[in-house]
């Protein structure tokens, strides 16, 4: 017997997602058969281990799973080796962290302040805790100083550099990273979270040629089921990354989790998700310069990505991103910028994305203007 008020908030939310207009960056649409498949019967079933070597009986159809899975993913980012039992992100990293550092291991890592993410060495993260954690930010403007990393890197001679972010808008240069972390021999971890759909999609550079191992989530611009993955090329790392996930850092696999991600590798392997990406990025370059017209200050004047990072000036992030959803029912949230003076309940920016409304409207360009007049208003007025 369905219980009815779960079933009411579950419609109610259903509605509000057609109502509102989400530009929140690290949000999007999974399809209707990704869906279908994060709510199978896949859930009934625990998988601990891995392919070939489960310890529960009855896992064949989770073996075929899974495999295809990682054949599918690891065609998609020409990878040899992938891991896609991670419950999320911030659960790839810290299997990463298990398999290769010891507590106390010094890590350098983007600041929070600056885009970086909690679970990158954050003192609110468990990863803060383990580790002697350091960081790099970005100059006034708000671009990544590759010289001033390597002055840090250099210092620290830290044993894990990590490269990635949630709030920067740019192309992150991969090979840079790769060349500070061999001059003190680092390992190299890019977490590619906000950027991976872009990535399967051909219009951002790829860490892969360039990394030791890389995270990432499934639901961000890959559009896909709710977790994370790991993908490498070096077989000698194989074991303890794997061990870093099961048992290191997680039990039995969400499978039916498993089985949405997959699909969304097949989704993301097709010709029409490489033009998505593309009309993504499109859209966002379009919206930044709608906001430049209107005089609006962007950290680092523009995007690569389906990031935008918007000062909004004598009012707080938090007052604009309210007021976008109580009067014009646009969801963001609110960010901080760099050498943001606000606290980050309040800030001084808000970060929007494009990725989710280009699935709903695709390169509707007056669709986006229209938006990102509405949000200039709003910050002006």
């Amino acid at each position: 017997m369905i219980n009815d008020k779960i079933l009411n908030i579950l419609r109610e939310e259903g509605t509000r997602q057609i109502k509102e207009h989400n530009f929140i960056a690290s949000e999007n649409f999974a399809s209707e058969d990704v869906r279908y498949f994060c709510g199978s019967v896949f859930t009934n079933k625990y998988a601990e281990g891995f392919p070939g070597k489960r310890y529960y009986n009855g896992c064949k159809h989770y073996d075929e799973l899974e495999n295809y899975g990682i054949e599918l993913v690891t065609k998609l980012y020409g990878c040899k080796f992938a891991n896609i039992q991670p419950h999320s992100g911030a659960n790839a990293n810290l299997a990463i962290f298990k398999a290769f550092l010891k507590p106390g291991d010094t890590i350098l890592g983007m600041d929070l302040s600056a885009g970086g993410h909690l679970s990158h060495g954050s003192p609110a993260n468990l990863s803060g805790k383990w580790f002697d954690n350091h960081f790099y930010g970005v100059n006034e403007d708000g671009w990544l100083d590759y010289g001033e990393i390597s002055a840090k890197a250099h210092e620290l001679k830290p044993k894990m550099i990590i490269a990635g972010a949630s709030a920067y808008p740019r192309q992150i240069d991969f090979l840079k990273f790769r060349k500070i972390a061999d001059s003190v021999g680092a390992l190299l971890l890019v977490d590619m979270a906000h950027y991976s759909g872009l990535i399967a999609g051909g219009v951002y550079e790829s860490p892969l040629p360039h990394a030791d191992f890389v995270t990432s989530t499934t639901h961000k611009t890959l559009r896909g089921a709710r977790g994370g993955m790991i993908l490498w090329n070096n077989e000698d790392y194989t074991k303890k990354i794997n061990s870093g996930v099961f048992p290191g850092t997680q039990g039995g696999p969400l499978m039916n989790q498993v089985a949405g991600k997959t699909q969304s590798y097949y989704e993301a392997s097709a010709h029409e998700f490489k033009e998505y990406s593309k009309q993504v990025v499109e859209m966002a370059e379009l919206m930044c310069q709608t906001f430049k017209q209107n005089g609006i200050k962007l950290t680092t004047g523009g995007t690569d990505s389906h990031i935008i990072l918007i000062h909004t000036g004598d009012k707080s992030g938090a007052e604009v991103a309210d007021k976008l959803e109580a009067e014009h029912n646009i969801v963001v949230n609110k960010n901080s910028i760099p050498n943001d003076p606000r606290g980050v309940w309040e800030t001084s920016g808000i970060r929007i994305g494009t990725a989710a409304m280009v699935t709903m409207h695709g390169n509707d360009e007056d669709y986006f203007k229209n938006i990102a007049d509405i949000i200039s208003d709003t910050i002006k007025l």
